[in-house]
């Protein structure tokens, strides 16, 4: 891997912990908990995976230990377009 390439890999993932929120695969969850388990605030992933709705609790820190964690690989960071690059809303 090239260093354009890394430092290109670094600036997506930073617009993804930045803009985005969890997504749960509804249908792969096996309602283990251990991305709950894993949330240094105590959001419920579980609960969220189980119901099939994104994580947008204003308290995520996006830190992705839930996705990092997630052993069947079911949570993965969606970037929002909440606000573009402009600033609008």
């Amino acid at each position: 891997m090239s260093l354009k390439n890394l430092f290109r890999h670094e600036n997506t993932r930073r617009q993804a912990l930045v803009k985005g929120y969890v997504v749960p695969e509804t249908a792969r969850c096996v309602q283990c908990g251990i991305c709950s388990y894993h949330c240094p605030i105590e959001i419920d992933v579980r609960l969220h995976a189980w119901l099939g709705q994104s994580v947008k609790d204003r308290h995520c820190l996006t830190c992705g230990e839930c996705v990092a964690r997630c052993p069947r690989g079911v949570l993965s960071f969606e970037v929002t377009r909440f606000f573009d690059e402009r600033g609008n809303a």
